[in-house]
């Protein structure tokens, strides 16, 4: 990370990795004290393009720290973007996006979705927007926002919700920040209800940051509290517990159900 910091500052475009996301944390004094401030530290005569990728998340059946989610942490940090995508289509274009940013992008890769399914993606050069959410699929009872691996789990509960005559609508959220949560809020206040989807502990993850943006500009849409469905706040268990700490089909489905039953 420091290496990609003098390397962009040089007028170079570097992207970087680091081999899992929970072997970053020796990288934060580089990455928040010099990457993020490079621009704010030079009154903009100096910007830092890097790119500093890390797969993220569990499912892998690895040690806990192959499987760390630190997106907040990243968030909460001025002069970054974050970007979590959710399939190899939208991967591209964001990456590109990425490389083509003048400031540091920290893009998280889920782990589990290297294999999850493959997808034929067009080498056309088209970039993603690095502001802006993605609507999945459409719907009129509840909207479920989520991000990164979650993604497919929550596509596959809007199957499964349809049987039961319940529509979601699901919105990607891609990047993190800068958030765009004008998508969100017109899509809450259409459905009235809201389920947050991550696999990140539930104390002080991204989804509170979701829920307080909900909170303070659309309350008076919403027919039924917010619902957060997330990873529990221990660490990551070893593989025979993995399925047990990430958000499950069922558990998304039962939030949902939870917000329908309480409007």
């Amino acid at each position: 990370a420091g290496v990609a910091v003098g390397m962009a500052a040089m007028g170079l475009k570097p992207v970087a990795e680091i081999q899992f996301s929970g072997f970053i944390y020796p990288a934060i004094d580089q990455i928040i004290n010099h990457a993020s401030r490079m621009r704010n530290r030079t009154r903009g005569r100096l910007t830092c393009p890097m790119v500093l990728r890390s797969p993220c998340g569990a499912g892998i059946h690895a040690p806990e720290h192959h499987s760390e989610s630190p997106e907040a942490m990243f968030a909460h940090m001025p002069g970054l973007r974050v970007v979590a995508p959710s399939s190899p289509a939208r991967a591209y274009g964001l990456l590109l996006a990425s490389v083509r940013d003048p400031d540091p992008v920290i893009f998280l890769e889920p782990t589990r979705l290297y294999r999850l399914f493959r997808q034929e993606v067009e080498d056309d050069g088209v970039e993603l927007p690095l502001d802006a959410c993605f609507i999945l699929r459409e719907g009129a009872d509840a909207t479920v926002v989520t991000w990164g691996a979650m993604v497919p789990e929550t596509l596959a509960a809007a199957e499964k919700l349809e049987e039961e005559g319940v529509m979601i609508e699901v919105i990607d959220v891609a990047t993190l920040k800068p958030l765009d949560v004008e998508t969100i809020l017109r899509s809450v206040e259409k459905t009235g209800r809201c389920v947050i989807v991550h696999e990140a502990p539930r104390t002080a993850g991204f989804g509170a940051e979701v829920a307080a943006e909900i909170a303070e500009r659309a309350l008076y849409s919403l027919l039924a509290p917010i619902k957060r469905v997330t990873g529990y706040d221990v660490v990551v268990p070893l593989a025979k517990l993995e399925k047990q700490y990430i958000p499950s089909v069922d558990r998304i489905v039962d939030g949902v159900r939870q917000v329908m039953e309480a409007s």
